[in-house]
């Protein structure tokens, strides 16, 4: 069997197990890439989340050697929801990102990856193969870039002519030098929507990305969310898709392929005040199965008191004091403490005294303060 003969096998047997886009790129290191990874560092844009290690981002033979080729792959996903529940009065709501619908994208990826694995393996058992998906040391982006899986975007997103922005990318290295495929020309043009909707500015010019500044990383911290951002946080849980849904590339893409990708309207459109007092066992049981998890119930609860003060929603005053009084956590007490000055009830300059009188760590005083303040140039 010739190696284009294999790579025929392998395209066949990825549509046979759902796979729905794959493509093929060599090991050459991404130079242009790391160039960009340099500038980043330099800069401060990256988030903290990548590998450290720039060559290895860049080298897959430091991955695998004698590594000869990659494979990409796509999986679609659903842009739209069945019967979204609404955020009214009373019922406020917060929302995961789309990304974070349905079972863990990393796990239905690994699986999809696995199955290949276990295919190509049966092939050609003389083969390594290396794979990874989204916290692996290679760039997705870069990978299905030169695989031909669709082009960069300037919102920093991989862009299909099928399925848009929607996929989820995993790659696998391996020893086996099957034919390259053809990178798509970039398609943005002059368009520059995603830059100008982009809440925060995060998107610096075109295909470079500020992390520091993006909702969708602020969304996971764990520390006091900078003032700066938490009015352009509105009612987001998880994540942020507005750079996805300003791109006209995604007019019209909704795939609903994959069961599993499936959102439960409840889950993934939560009620604000129920997540509040969520326990750990309850949070594992409802949101586990989410990507949007994996920073435990910490960073999503302060998006979610967050969330309170947008909506104005000052029928959770009493759920706020309780917070400020007894959670042992100061991110959330402070963070309650400047929702309370928010929401400028009759009640909020009481409960943000009584609480400055008893609270002793330094952040939670100075968020008191800041919700008192906000008093002063409020009508009550």
């Amino acid at each position: 069997m010739t190696y284009a003969q294999l790579k025929a096998e392998i395209i066949a047997y990825s549509i046979s197990i759902g796979i729905d886009k794959i493509g093929f790129a060599a090991t050459d290191p991404f130079l242009e890439l790391k160039e960009r990874l340099i500038t980043q560092q330099k800069l401060g844009y990256q988030s903290g989340f990548e590998e450290a290690d720039i060559e290895k981002r860049v080298s897959p033979e430091l991955l695998l050697p004698k590594a000869k080729s990659i494979i990409a792959i796509a999986l679609a996903y659903p842009s739209k929801m069945k019967n979204a529940p609404l955020s009214k009065k009373l019922e406020r709501r917060g929302l995961f990102c789309r990304a974070s619908w349905g079972e863990d994208y990393h796990t239905i990826l690994r699986n999809k990856l696995a199955k290949l694995e276990a295919f190509i393996l049966e092939k050609d058992p003389s083969a390594k193969l290396v794979s990874m998906v989204d916290t692996g040391e290679l760039s997705d982006r870069a990978v299905a870039e030169r695989a031909g899986i669709g082009w960069s975007g300037k919102n920093c997103s991989i862009i299909t002519e099928e399925f848009g922005t929607y996929v989820y990318l995993g790659q696998m290295i391996t020893t086996i030098p099957l034919p390259p495929d053809k990178p798509i020309t970039e398609q943005c043009g002059t368009c520059t929507k995603c830059i100008d909707a982009c809440p925060t500015g995060a998107i610096v010019q075109g295909g470079q990305l500020d992390s520091n500044k993006c909702i969708a990383f602020l969304t996971q911290t764990k520390t006091f969310l900078a003032d700066e951002f938490r009015e352009k946080l509105g009612n987001r849980i998880y994540g942020c898709d507005t750079c996805q849904q300003v791109c006209p590339e995604n007019k019209g893409k909704d795939f609903h392929l994959h069961e599993e990708m499936e959102p439960d309207p409840e889950v993934v459109k939560p009620l604000l005040r129920e997540l509040l007092f969520i326990s750990n066992r309850e949070f594992k049981e409802k949101f586990g199965s989410l990507s949007g998890a994996w920073r435990g119930k910490k960073p999503l609860q302060r998006n979610a008191i967050i969330g309170i003060a947008h909506y104005k929603d000052t029928t959770a005053l009493n759920d706020l004091e309780k917070l400020l009084k007894e959670d042992p956590r100061p991110v959330i007490r402070g963070t309650a403490a400047w929702t309370i000055g928010k929401l400028a009830t009759n009640q909020s300059e009481s409960i943000l005294k009584a609480a400055k009188e008893r609270e002793k760590d330094a952040n939670v005083i100075a968020e008191i303060d800041k919700g008192l303040n906000m008093l002063k140039n409020q009508i009550i």
